[in-house]
């Protein structure tokens, strides 16, 4: 062991190796300021270091500085010394390379350690760059900044060998991904063709069931003509018969009176003949009635099986220039047409709220005119059991009932809609037949629910009959 890295006791600083090596006493924790110039007189830049030789001088001088002499380390260095080893390289990096890079004496002392206890690390043929560039700027040789471009590059190329690779791994994981998309997508290919084939076989079943049912219609309608053609033709027999009577009683009374025995008896013939032909007639038309009924019911479940399958309108149904004939609705006008409504079966009652309300109690506030309804119309829709609903304008309402009584449905209409259109496609939206009655004293709302098949009733009138509620 030479006597530059022989371990001695402390002793008393050389004055020389302090003030050039150790501007100031710095703390380990904070890092000392870089200098301004930090290219060696070798060319090489210390601040620009790769990784790998940094690692591997700041382990070469955490290991030395345990064993060097005190006078060889810089002050700034000498926390460090009194880490523990296996600490030093980690806390004590900054400090270290700095020392490696700005005091000449700490970095031969380092050096001279090295050769004595770890020779490998000063060997500039070894097979590592990052080793071999150590080396270089431990011992100071100009090939330092050679080894360090290699190390480098030798980092640049392992960073993109990292990218590429990264870059491939993702490509898998994205062809991989295709891949499961591509199943999922044949896969609901075949759902969708086995629902079309499903839907194609039922749509055959219905129209099956279309095509029977419009036999049976006109079978029906068959039977009917004929029924009708029978009734005439017995008409005509018994209007027949009936003057053919008429014109014997009536040769009968000009007989002579010896013969008034035989017209009386003449006379009971034609009552019985006549009776004869009054019984056949009802007969006839019950039978009609029968027959009537049973073509009645085959429309029905035509029209049943029909909604079921969902059809739509018909081309006849979208020819313009025409419209259909609409069945007269007459205005109810008291109370007591409006109850003979209300016990309709299945009735829907649909009530244009600001127009009975007003009419009834304006002076209230519009909240209370609504609550007082509402619960008006509750109390009737519980004695009468019909459906109940009560639109309102929703301009102007700043809050909304969360719930109504039970019975009756409250609706606002959205901004920019009018309750009287909510109640026109209120009325439209219920199936042909089944009773609706609209309360309103508009003409217009009243003229067009009356043409859609509702009841129109005066406001008035709603408020006769919930007073007596």
């Amino acid at each position: 062991m030479t006597s530059s890295a022989r371990r001695r006791e402390p002793g008393p600083e050389a004055p020389g190796l302090v003030d050039a090596c150790a501007p100031a006493e710095t703390s380990v924790t904070e890092q000392p300021a870089e200098p301004a110039e930090s290219t060696t007189e070798s060319g090489v830049d210390w601040a620009d270091l790769p990784n790998a030789v940094r690692v591997r001088l700041a382990e070469i001088a955490a290991d030395a500085v345990g064993e060097i002499t005190p006078i060889d380390i810089p002050p700034a260095i000498r926390p460090v010394a009194r880490f523990a080893p296996a600490k030093r390289a980690r806390l004590g990096a900054g400090p270290l390379l700095t020392g490696l890079r700005t005091c000449p004496p700490f970095r031969a002392a380092v050096t001279e350690w090295a050769r004595e206890h770890r020779p490998a690390v000063l060997d500039l043929t070894a097979a590592d760059p990052a080793s071999a560039a150590t080396a270089a700027l431990l011992l100071a040789d100009g090939a330092a900044v050679h080894y360090l471009e290699l190390v480098r590059r030798r980092e640049t190329d392992a960073g993109l060998r990292a990218e590429r690779d990264t870059a491939v791994q993702r490509a898998a994981r994205l062809e991989a991904e295709l891949t499961r998309l591509r199943d999922d997508l044949s896969r609901a290919e075949g759902n969708a063709g086995q629902v079309v084939g499903e839907r194609e076989a039922e749509l055959e079943k219905l129209l099956k069931r279309l095509r029977e049912q419009g036999v049976r219609l006109r079978e029906a309608r068959d039977e009917a003509t004929s029924a009708r053609a029978d009734a005439e033709q017995m008409r005509v027999r018994t209007e027949l018969e009936r003057k053919s009577l008429t014109a014997d009683r009536d040769r009968e009374r000009e007989r002579a009176d010896a013969e008034r025995t035989k017209a009386r008896r003449a006379e009971a013939d034609a009552q019985a003949a006549r009776q004869a032909a009054r019984e056949a007639r009802q007969a006839d038309e019950v039978r009609l009635a029968l027959l009537v009924d049973t073509l009645d019911g085959a429309v029905t479940g035509l029209r049943r099986e029909l909604a079921l399958g969902g059809s739509g309108p018909r081309p006849a149904d979208l020819v313009r220039g025409a419209s259909a004939a609409q069945s007269a609705v007459g205005r109810v006008a008291d109370p007591a047409a409006l109850d003979r409504l209300l016990a309709l079966p299945t009735v829907h009652l649909v009530v244009d709220g600001y127009n009975v309300t007003k009419t009834g109690y304006p002076d209230l506030p519009l909240v209370d005119q609504r609550e007082r309804l509402v619960y008006q119309l509750a109390a009737l829709a519980a004695r009468t059991g019909a459906e109940v609903t009560l639109v309102f304008d929703g301009a102007g309402v700043v809050s909304v009932p969360s719930a109504a009584p039970r019975g009756v449905r409250v609706l606002f209409s959205d901004p920019g809609v009018l309750a009287d259109d909510v109640i026109r496609a209120l009325v439209t939206a219920e199936p042909e037949g089944r009773p609706v009655i609209v309360v309103t004293s508009d003409r217009a709302v009243a003229d067009s629910v009356r043409r859609r098949g509702a009841h129109p009733v005066p406001s008035a009138v709603l408020l006769a009959r919930i007073s007596r509620v």
